[in-house]
């Protein structure tokens, strides 16, 4: 047994894990990251953001050049190497871990690869990944930890992964192109994997136990992504539960029930479960400590991201949500600074999200019900009036603000269409400056771009936006109005 000291350390080297033990680093503390991967980066890197992203790309692309037939420029049939794509996908996966892995040895911060588990509220048991059940183990001692293990695909119930029955993880590895596919949810991870399926080529349907695509964001943002990718889909079933997933001699089949108790079974290539995630809570020996975790497994924490445990923290997918790569990002920081002794919380005024389908849905601030209790105005600024989206052919996009009518501050804004998700930072810092309407619309934004559908959204709240008539209701901004 090898004995290992540190005044800080993080359990998990995702992006809240490693932001979190960079900054600690950076403010003077000993620091050690403990970590199943050979490099930093966790499931965002490896089995999620980053993966999914590229392979996401790689659909945009095949869709991008259909779509260029209608503008006069024919690619032809696609010619997909997989391997090829795969090797791309990890190449980019690589870069970016060995690149954290060299700002780690940069900041002298201990890297050890292994599971750890607590001891008690001071120290940690650390086996390897190669074996992790052996008795041989070290045993850190530390002043402060950080909990940042994040979260795991939930698995559909009474159905055991397979080759023909898969989970997101499994998903990004792309062994095949199955003809056909099912994918079971609806939300934001089915969609982005059915889309990156669908554009390979695959038959993909689509299984929604709810009653709409997801059904957390504004319905006429996802209006603009079911009226683009309408053809995408072979098929997407809504207010359909999935009873029983089962590993066939050819595949898999799904016995599904219909709102109206019909049953029906459905046989395809593959199955995708993509119901959600469940935080990595488990296995963490926090029954020696004083962390509490929710009914769903969730830790505890307060707003500096504190557990009831004195030295230890918890940031990021374990503490439930948002469940978003980002949050996990701020809320390391802040626990690196609270450890620190600085006098600081986790209070953003808003955290933006990003489906990144084709088109994007993004959005940040309140959402079109919060809007109705509120006396708030929603204006729409449609991609048809864009010079710039016309250029690209995809006047399918809207980007709307929410405004409130008395101070005329901006309180939310959400955007569908291409670059969607860089364009919503606009937003963040709006709404994180206390900007109003006329700040956006005073200020300047490059022709032909985007990034003007935000400038005259702003601008037709006061009825005077350029290329959208709208009648003029409110005073005119100046600067006695900014």
């Amino acid at each position: 047994m090898n004995s290992l000291k540190s005044d800080v350390v993080i359990i998990g080297a995702g992006p809240g894990g490693y932001a979190a033990a960079f900054l600690a680093a950076d403010l003077g503390m000993q620091v050690s990251i403990v970590d199943p991967e050979a490099h930093p980066g966790g499931v965002c890197l490896y089995r999620g953001c980053i993966a999914s992203k590229a392979l996401l790309h790689a659909a945009k692309v095949l869709s991008d050049a259909e779509d260029a037939k209608q503008f006069g420029l024919n690619f032809g049939n696609p010619q997909i190497d997989l391997s090829k794509l795969r090797n791309w996908k990890d190449d980019i996966i690589l870069k970016l871990t060995s690149g954290l892995s060299s700002l780690t040895k940069s900041r002298n911060i201990t890297y050890i690869q292994g599971y750890a588990k607590f001891r008690n509220s001071n120290e940690l048991e650390i086996r390897s990944v190669s074996d992790e059940k052996s008795d041989d183990f070290k045993v850190l001692t530390f002043q402060k930890a950080i909990i940042a293990t994040g979260s795991k695909p939930a698995h559909f119930p009474y159905a055991p992964l397979s080759e023909s029955i898969m989970d997101s993880t499994m998903a990004l590895q792309i062994k095949n192109i199955p003809k056909t596919l099912l994918v079971v949810g609806a939300g934001y991870i089915g969609l982005e994997l059915g889309s990156v399926y669908a554009n390979l080529g695959s038959e993909v349907t689509i299984v929604e136990a709810g009653d709409t695509l997801l059904p957390a964001v504004d319905r006429d943002l996802v209006a603009v992504f079911a009226k683009k990718q309408k053809n995408l889909f072979k098929e997407i079933l809504l207010s359909v539960k999935v009873e029983k997933l089962t590993q066939t001699d050819h595949g898999a089949k799904a016995q599904i029930v219909s709102e109206d108790g019909e049953e029906k079974q459905m046989f395809f290539d593959k199955i995708l479960s993509a119901i959600g995630r469940n935080p990595n809570s488990q296995f963490l020996g926090l029954e020696n400590t004083n962390v509490k975790t929710d009914e769903k497994g969730f830790i505890q924490t307060d707003e500096t991201g504190k557990t009831f445990d004195e030295n230890i923290y918890a940031i990021g997918d374990v503490t439930g949500e948002p469940m978003l790569a980002h949050a996990a990002s701020a809320q390391g920081k802040i626990a690196a600074e609270a450890i620190a002794g600085e006098n600081v919380i986790y209070a953003p005024r808003v955290v933006p999200a990003v489906i990144f389908t084709d088109p994007q849905i993004a959005w940040c601030g309140i959402t079109q019900s919060q809007a109705k209790t509120m006396d708030i105005e929603v204006v729409r600024f449609p991609w048809g009036a864009s010079g710039r989206a016309l250029t690209m052919n995809r006047t399918d996009g809207l980007t709307k603000l929410f405004i409130d009518r008395k101070s005329k501050r901006i309180l939310g804004m959400g955007i569908a269409g291409p670059e969607a998700g860089e364009m919503i930072a606009e937003g963040v810092l709006a709404i994180e400056m206390g900007a109003v309407a006329g700040d956006i619309g005073m200020s300047i934004h490059a022709h032909p771009t985007l990034s003007e559908t935000v400038m005259e959204g702003a601008e037709s709240f006061f009825g005077q936006a350029t290329h959208l008539y709208r009648p003029q209701t409110k005073t005119k901004p100046t600067k006695d109005t900014i």
